[in-house]
């Protein structure tokens, strides 16, 4: 089965909003990555990253994750993530990112968290 994941990319004023579709594995999180890079090359540093098109982030779609954190919390940015599952949300509380990262229910919120 191929995994038919995207990300689209919108800009609400000085923070970036990546929604993702379809399941975060190696693929998918190397597309989130990309888009984030291509984001902070452009002095993007307040990025939220809407999970609600996607049931299912693994161990390494975590790790690529965490990656884009570290690059964020290097410039001083801030990065929220939204729209998760609840399986998805305890991962991530379990693993801390709760630490780094902000987690919002809504997407408005997260934006409003990051700002």
């Amino acid at each position: 089965m191929i995994n038919q994941f995207s990300v689209s990319v919108r800009q609400e004023g000085d923070v970036a909003v990546l929604s993702t579709d379809g399941y975060v594995n190696h693929a998918g999180g190397e597309k989130v990555s990309e888009a984030a890079g291509e984001l902070i090359s452009k002095g993007v540093h307040k990025l939220v990253i809407n999970l609600e098109g996607s049931t299912v982030v693994n161990s390494i779609g975590i790790s690529i994750l965490i990656e884009i954190i570290e690059k964020i919390q290097d410039l001083e940015g801030a990065i929220a993530f939204c729209g998760m599952t609840r399986t998805i949300a305890k991962t991530f509380t379990i693993m801390g990112l709760g630490q780094f990262a902000r987690m919002a229910d809504s997407e408005q919120d997260a934006i409003l968290a990051i700002r």
